[in-house]
């Protein structure tokens, strides 16, 4: 009775916590669940040397290979993310800003907004997108709108 009641408080709190995953990242969410199976393999493991089945307990230890696996290869592979822009910096002419956003010299304040939310769906970084790019065009509406 008190493994269900266990049971039962643990549901309570992946479900109450399940609002905090809608604002993390599809990354954090993976790393997450890598530590999450990686420590059920170690307590498995732990379990299994406990009760004297030392040889499946080195089976369950294979449970560490993809976390493990993740992190050499975040540590050889360095990704650039371009060079770093200032945010709001006054490094960018109207002329640049324009020529970012696709639109003519004699573009008025709607069709920035629009072309600027036009760019952003498509190189957001939440949706997968350049941080270098999404950084560009904000600073280019930001010149224009200014």
């Amino acid at each position: 009775m008190i493994w269900f009641l266990f049971g039962v408080i643990i549901l309570f709190v992946l479900i109450g916590g399940a609002s905090a995953f809608e604002r993390s990242s599809v990354t954090s969410i993976k790393t997450l669940l890598a530590w999450v199976v990686a420590l059920g393999g170690l307590s498995l493991a732990l379990l299994l040397v406990l009760s004297g089945k030392g040889g499946i307990a080195l089976g369950a230890l294979t449970l560490f290979g993809p976390l493990l696996y993740q992190k050499w290869r975040s540590m050889r592979v360095q990704r650039p993310d371009g060079p770093k822009v200032k945010r709001g910096s006054d490094t960018m002419t109207r002329q640049e800003a324009f020529e970012i956003l696709g639109l003519p010299l004699t573009a008025s304040e709607i069709d920035i907004r629009e072309a600027y939310h036009r760019l952003m769906r498509g190189v957001h970084p939440d949706a997968g997108g350049s941080d270098w790019l999404a950084s560009r065009i904000n600073q280019a509406r930001d010149t224009l709108l200014r």
